[in-house]
């Protein structure tokens, strides 16, 4: 793949300090831009900051994505110490599985505030400073499930389902503006979520951890679990100059199981 060099571009990841987060906080910084690392547990970001200040600056903000309060003084700290913010991936999420009939309105709520409202505050915190860089990439990470359903996720599925929406939706509001908003929808991969699902799958079935793995990657007609990596690729594309006329897009990072 042909790169265009992002070198001096300030780029925040939610969820950075780990799995997909961290490959695609990796693949912008090998690239040249300085790095923000947003998430909940700061020993996390400052060790995952460890490996890629070989690469470029990095910066890290502890923080709950769904405070208001939070998430406004957390950009504002990191435009002070990296400049303007001008690329923003929303990769913090969480996943919860539930019947229907057991998903209460504390799981339902929870789905949202970090999936949904976390990207949307996100977003509003670093959308004025890029109109006025005059430049910018929003980058949401909104997984197969905002394009399709999956039992006994409602919650999960409804909350990613709408970050979908925001994303066409901002993407046609700002198309005359030089901010371009995307999703990239990953299958399952190979990250901490994906294996708290397998062990969970473990223990209410009583499968093997390769009868566990095998239900998951049925969905992938490639029959095997997406690498973080590949993700991180698919943002980094979208992120790098050449890519204006990409917005309002879903991309599947899924081995082909939606088309």
């Amino acid at each position: 793949m042909t790169t265009a060099n992002l070198d001096g571009r300030h780029a925040v990841i939610t969820g950075g300090g780990r799995g997909i987060g961290s490959a695609i906080a990796r693949a912008l910084a090998e690239q040249g831009a300085k790095i923000t690392l947003m998430g909940r547990t700061r020993s996390t970001l400052e060790d995952e900051a460890v490996l890629l200040r070989a690469l470029s600056e990095v910066h890290c903000e502890a923080v709950d994505v769904a405070d208001p309060a939070a998430v406004e003084a957390a950009f504002a700290n990191a435009a002070i110490a990296l400049g303007p913010v001008a690329i923003l991936v929303n990769n913090a999420g969480q996943a919860a599985s539930a019947p229907f009939t057991k998903t209460d309105l504390a799981l339902w709520n929870r789905m949202l505030a970090v999936n949904l409202t976390g990207t949307y505050l996100g977003i509003r915190a670093a959308l004025p400073g890029m109109l006025d860089l005059g430049w910018g990439r929003i980058v949401n990470i909104a997984s197969t499930a905002s394009l399709k359903g999956y039992a006994y996720v409602s919650a999960y599925c409804a909350a990613k389902h709408a970050v979908l929406g925001l994303t066409r939706s901002l993407a046609l509001e700002l198309a005359k503006k030089p901010v371009t908003v995307n999703a990239v929808c990953p299958g399952y991969t190979e990250t901490d979520i994906v294996r708290d699902t397998l062990a969970n799958i473990q223990a209410k079935t009583g499968r093997t951890a390769a009868e566990a793995e095998a239900e998951l990657v049925k969905h992938n007609p490639q029959g095997r679990l997406v690498q973080p990596a590949e993700v991180a690729n698919a943002v980094l594309w979208l992120c790098q100059p050449g890519s204006e006329a990409v917005t309002g897009q879903a991309i599947a990072v899924a081995g082909g199981e939606t088309m």
